[in-house]
């Protein structure tokens, strides 16, 4: 699959078959993340490949519902922690990336005025990986809306790392859609944004 049709065409997708995904497509799939662009080369992220279902289960336990004015609903992914196959958590390792650490006596200084660049990093993983999965014919839904503090308890994640992002991976039981886009003219600013 071409780049841009990649791009242009990947989609949330929240229904899977329960066909097995096979080791190499996964393998593949995590070695775009791996391949992805960080901080002065720190790599922060690490990933847990899931398929155990007692482990997704507890990590669908994890998931925010989501309150609107009226009521709650479950969260949209909820269901894909049943169906599909496997489950890929993003983690990064704290306090690495965007940081100068000090001469020794253990400081850290971040270098930009938005501290830790761990969720930065991570994102540029993480769509590597959607767009490879859609280039393999497989679907992905980006999920954010859950307890990281307890999810990492689910899945054993040591000190010092954080679970920043799950997406289950599968083949998709539904056709994605595409959600209408801005126009360029409307986020795109020449030069110098003035009022």
């Amino acid at each position: 699959m071409e780049l841009f049709e990649a791009i242009n065409n990947r989609r949330s997708i929240r229904k899977y078959r329960s066909d097995p995904v096979d080791d190499k497509k996964i393998e593949t799939i995590l070695e775009a993340g791996r391949w992805a662009p960080s901080w002065a080369n720190t790599q922060c992220w690490r990933f847990i490949v899931i398929r155990d279902p007692e482990i997704r289960a507890g990590l669908a336990d994890t998931l925010f519902t989501i309150k609107t004015p009226d009521k709650e609903i479950p969260n949209p992914g909820a269901g894909a922690f049943s169906t599909a196959p496997v489950i890929i958590v993003v983690c990064a390792e704290i306090g690495k990336s965007g940081a100068k650490h000090g001469s020794g006596d253990g400081s850290t200084e971040y270098l930009t005025d938005k501290g830790d660049w761990f969720m930065f990093d991570t994102a540029l993983a993480v769509q590597n990986m959607v767009l490879a999965a859609h280039a393999l014919g497989l679907g992905t839904v980006i999920i954010g809306a859950f307890d990281a503090v307890q999810a990492a308890k689910v899945l054993g994640v040591p000190d010092g790392y954080r679970v920043v992002i799950l997406f289950p991976l599968g083949v998709p039981d539904q056709e994605g859609k595409a959600p209408p886009r801005k126009e360029l003219s409307e986020i795109t600013v020449r030069d110098r944004w003035s009022k």
